[in-house]
């Protein structure tokens, strides 16, 4: 039996995921969270063999703070994300942390239960588009931003200026330069407003 816990801010997805799952006879839907905080704290008392995280919780911490902080319990759940988004940042963020798979909301349930049993195994699980998405990093690696690189970015991007990105990171401003010029080698642009735009086109912020 898959003791499995849902780990999700809306009511109306967790609510969807318990009717497809409790139709099946190995797997029991032993909890909900509806904050990252939660999921932990829930994992800490109760044996759980998986679960199924969101990414963004709104405030608080994140789907992979939760998923950071899972791994570090003795009896660590295995974590298999299930979300709506699909940038380079959030991916690898989440297999950082230590996720076994990543999967969209708009997975087909079939899919959804075969990759809960392989999840529950310790088999990796990857949507097609995700699994598309990381072949196409790892066949063009001088593309790929690093993670300190897409936070440069996405700060560049929200309009903050070198200094203020400095502060925000606790890095000098040759530092945050620096990357700078590392971002536009990588995409092959000029401007901190191309960067922004191009980043967007590939998904990486």
């Amino acid at each position: 039996m898959i003791r499995l816990l849902l780990a999700d801010d809306h009511a109306i997805v967790r609510a969807g995921l318990r009717a497809l799952l409790d139709g099946e006879d190995d797997i029991e839907v032993v909890g909900e969270a509806p904050t990252a905080e939660d999921a932990v704290a829930f994992c800490s008392t109760t044996a759980v063999d998986l679960v199924l995280m969101d990414l963004r919780f709104g405030p608080g911490k994140s789907g992979v703070d939760a998923t950071r902080a899972l791994k570090l319990l003795p009896e660590a759940p295995h974590v298999l994300v299930v979300t709506n988004y699909d940038t380079d940042a959030d991916i690898l963020s989440a297999v950082e942390a230590g996720a076994s798979g990543y999967l969209l909301k708009d997975t087909p349930p079939t899919e959804l239960l075969a990759a809960v049993r392989a999840a529950s195994a310790g088999e990796s699980v990857l949507s097609p588009a995700i699994a598309s998405k990381l072949m196409t990093r790892v066949r063009k690696p001088e593309t790929s931003l690093s993670p300190r690189e897409i936070e440069v970015l996405r700060l560049v991007a929200s309009g903050s200026s070198n200094r203020d990105i400095g502060k925000a990171l606790f890095l000098s401003e040759t530092t945050i330069k620096s990357h700078l010029v590392h971002i536009f080698g990588k995409l092959g642009v000029r401007s901190r407003t191309s960067a922004v735009a191009r980043a967007r086109e590939l998904g990486a912020i």
